[in-house]
């Protein structure tokens, strides 16, 4: 773990939580591959901030992205028409979503240069990422955070877009923890994830 002086309390980190995040994914029959069914997911995504945000939700990049024990890996990935292509994995230090190990609510970032802590982030020069909207897939009964939906840009948003991305962002992962819950059924051993944030 690691001390957070602003909360004052310990946090885990990503090595921390790897192992019983590695299990739950393997049981949920969740592979590191990139998958058709979140690809198109993703591409939804995208699709609804641009019809809900008009001209500020266009060529916004989506991903469905799963953390594991060294990486993110984005199973599922929309990149718009004529965006420049980005891996399907990335290290545990760069982007946004790793925040939602120490936290388990969505976040949402207008403009990631507003914020010292967000514009430091090596994605902000390495690929130009100024707009950021992440919510957690968190397995309820163990509060394990699985991965993340986001969405990235490459233009900062307007702040008053702030909460509309919020709703959006939080319905699909709901959406998506909803689709999970139901390939858990079959088995029996998992419900869907918490959504108070």
């Amino acid at each position: 773990m690691k001390y957070d002086p602003d909360s004052g309390l310990h946090v885990p980190t990503w090595h921390d939580t790897a192992e019983q995040r590695m299990k739950l994914l393997a049981e949920l029959g969740l592979a590191m591959n990139p998958d058709a069914e979140f690809d198109r997911f993703a591409a939804r995504i995208s699709g609804t901030f641009a019809a809900e945000l008009g001209e500020h939700g266009q060529n916004l990049y989506a991903m469905v992205n799963l953390f594991t024990e060294q990486e993110q890996t984005f199973v599922g990935l929309h990149i718009p028409p004529g965006m420049r292509a980005v891996d399907r994995t990335m290290r545990p230090d760069h982007g946004f979503c790793p925040e939602m190990l120490d936290r388990t609510k969505a976040l949402v970032l207008s403009d990631v240069c507003a914020n010292p802590h967000f514009a430091s982030n090596p994605v902000v020069d390495k690929l130009g990422v100024r707009t950021y909207a992440g919510a957690p897939l968190v397995h309820e009964p163990t509060g394990t955070v699985l991965g993340t939906v986001c969405v990235i840009g490459t233009d900062p948003l307007p702040r008053e877009t702030g909460q509309t991305s919020l709703a959006l962002i939080k319905r699909h992962r709901d959406a998506l923890m909803d689709a999970l819950a139901q390939r858990a059924d079959t088995s029996g051993r998992h419900s869907p994830g918490d959504r108070s944030g």
